[in-house]
């Protein structure tokens, strides 16, 4: 077997017109797209594993994902010079790598992560969203308090059941811990949520944002939002909110390298499916 070595690639794409991340057929996604593209340029299937720190779903933007992939040592040490301009004259114009790294094979985009970062981008001006954000950023009908948005958005920190917000999968926990969830409105008015967690179960981060929208536009108490957590199932009165506003902006991981294996294995025991 051909000796390898493992890449970890930066990656940004508009997600309107891809169809999540994960490989579908007939479908297009990222993981599609880049597959695709690696393979015509260092041969078909060159590249194995490609792993990914969050599966975004349809709709949903990314500045900051992170995805490893390996390549055979031959090829990389081939084409590691030029790949990524390559890549950027020939992959579509709503998906870029900003760059390709060298990390140990103990690196798991996916396990070795600490946290993901989102934010979500929401206007209540009258006349709705300037045409060049219309892409990324929700326009709400209602006129939205910031100071009822944080109040909301405090109560949902911390580490909870969120079995409220996620769409629940057999023998999988929707224990998470939220360590950032704030608001603020920009200079230009755009109301941008940030959320950060250690990880993330299927809609949970669209459906806290349209939890707290309702409590920042009167219909609900501040409160409520938090409420929602003494409940174990996915509560049908949560709207979730689109998946166009949503942008995933970064991902964190140790900073030692050393520490990407255990980072790993805690990951794996505390996140993976219970076999029975």
């Amino acid at each position: 077997m051909d000796e390898r070595i493992r890449l970890r690639l930066d990656v940004s794409y508009d997600g309107t017109d891809f169809s999540g991340w994960a490989v579908q057929p007939t479908r297009r996604t990222v993981a599609g797209v880049l597959v695709e593209t690696l393979d015509l340029v260092l041969g078909a299937g060159a590249v194995t594993g490609l792993t990914v720190a969050g599966r975004t779903d349809a709709g949903v933007h990314a500045t900051g994902q992170v995805c490893h992939l390996d390549v055979p040592v031959v090829v990389w040490a081939e084409h590691r010079g030029r790949l990524l301009r390559r890549l950027a004259r020939l992959l579509p114009g709503d998906v870029r790598v900003r760059a390709m790294t060298e990390v140990p094979v103990e690196f798991d985009a996916r396990f070795s992560a600490t946290f993901r970062r989102y934010e979500y981008r929401v206007t209540d001006a009258p006349w709705g969203v300037e045409p060049l954000r219309r892409r990324d950023t929700l326009a709400w009908p209602r006129p939205l308090d910031l100071g009822a948005l944080n109040v909301a958005a405090a109560g949902l920190v911390g580490e909870h059941d969120f079995a409220a917000y996620c769409r629940r999968k057999e023998n999988a926990t929707t224990l998470r811990e939220v360590t950032r969830l704030d608001w603020r409105r920009d200079p230009d008015g755009i109301l941008v949520a940030t959320v950060q967690a250690d990880a993330f179960c299927q809609a949970m981060v669209r459906s806290l944002v349209g939890a707290m929208l309702t409590a920042g536009d009167g219909r609900r108490p501040v409160g409520w939002p938090a409420g929602l957590l003494a409940r174990r199932e996915r509560s049908s009165e949560v709207t979730v909110a689109p998946a166009h506003g949503l942008t995933l902006v970064a991902v964190g991981y140790p900073d030692d390298p050393a520490e990407y294996a255990d980072r790993a294995d805690r990951t794996r025991r505390l996140r993976l499916p219970v076999q029975s």
